[in-house]
């Protein structure tokens, strides 16, 4: 083992030195641009800061009122389908309840379908780690050591797929829309795909790698409220099943407030609802499945168009109009007290 050895100066040899070197980097001597905070400069900044966010808030605004949206509750007229799927013994019963509705005016331009939830919570922290990502990017895990329990394995070992209490109290109502014209009922058409995150679709879930769907979760078992399999989510369309199903995506990106709304279809703009959906009676169709009433929620159907900033949420204009307010009112106040200030100081130089 080497001997450390500190640095003696020989004798007349001058220490070394541990200052910095003598240049303007070193030194901390560069050119630099710093402020003068005059009157001018500072009363510039609040009432040019209030007049952009009043601005802005405004646009966004009424860009949000200017959304055609119609919104319908069908928690309290679907009662009886409500109370059938209260009794656990009737899980696999159908019911079905339409809603009549009459738009006044054409919706013109791309029409979105939601489905609005009131009264769930899903930003529980036990709820919202109750999944697993590596299942879900289709590899073969031991669901029993993820946070999914308890809803892992059934009782004779069978593993859940997909695991967790997010899949598991996944929303499954069916929704369709009719028109009627005359004496003639019409399907709107719907697109069931292309409503999730393409980093969702793409990157985040992906299926278990076999010849088909069916044997890549064989030796698994749907999570106990499916009615389906994870392999039969869609039966119209073999690419929109397993993990990789829109609404199963959709769903799991949970919310962070106990009132949300999720995508659920778009309408295909084709025959006569090229423009959007004309003015006339339309009829919802639902499959009612979800049950609510348990924890005192509510279930809403959405029809709504969308803007350059976004849906009909008005929060964003008014969150700008608030501060654009508060900015222009603090100028104001800082010019005032700026000339009361100076009047007294003319007053005593006198």
């Amino acid at each position: 083992m080497k001997n450390k050895t500190s640095f003696v100066p020989r004798e007349g040899e001058a220490r070394p030195s541990r200052c910095p070197d003598n240049s303007a980097f070193k030194q901390q001597k560069l050119p630099a641009w710093k402020p003068q905070l005059t009157i001018a400069t500072v009363l510039s900044s609040f009432f040019l800061t209030g007049a952009f966010c009043l601005s802005v808030g405004v646009c966004l605004i009424l860009s949000a009122n200017s959304v055609r949206e119609i919104q319908i509750d069908y928690s309290d007229k679907c009662s009886d389908c409500s109370k059938l799927r209260e009794d656990s013994s009737s899980w696999n019963k159908e019911c079905y309840c339409s809603i009549n509705f009459t738009l006044k005016e054409d919706i013109l331009g791309d029409v979105f379908m939601y489905y609005g939830l009131q009264n769930f919570y899903q930003n529980h922290r036990r709820y919202m780690i109750s999944r697993s990502d590596a299942q879900l990017l289709g590899r073969n895990v031991n669901v029993q050591k993820s946070y999914c329990a308890p809803f892992t394995t059934y009782r004779n070992g069978t593993p859940m797929a997909p695991c967790g209490a997010i899949a598991n109290s996944m929303f499954n109502d069916t929704i369709g829309l009719f028109y009627n014209l005359n004496s003639s009922v019409t399907q709107v058409p719907l697109l069931k795909t292309g409503n999730s995150w393409w980093t969702d679709k793409n990157v985040k879930f992906r299926n278990p790698k076999s010849y088909n769907l069916s044997s890549a979760f064989a030796g698994t078992a749907s999570p106990p409220y499916w009615q389906k399999p994870v392999y039969l989510l869609d039966e119209e369309d073999e690419r929109n099943n397993g993990y990789v199903n829109d609404d199963f995506i959709i769903w799991m990106r949970v919310s962070a407030f106990a009132t949300f709304r999720n995508l659920y279809r778009r309408v295909r703009r084709i025959r006569q609802f090229t423009d959007g959906l004309p003015a006339g009676n339309y009829t919802f169709r639902i499959s009612y499945n979800f049950p609510v009433s348990k924890f005192k929620g509510r279930k809403h159907v959405i029809l709504s168009t969308v803007v350059w900033s976004g849906g009909s949420n008005p929060f964003l204009g008014i969150a700008y109009v608030v501060s654009g307010t508060a900015a222009t009112l603090t100028g104001f106040v800082i010019t005032t007290i700026h000339l009361n200030l100076r009047k007294r100081k003319a007053y005593f130089q006198k």
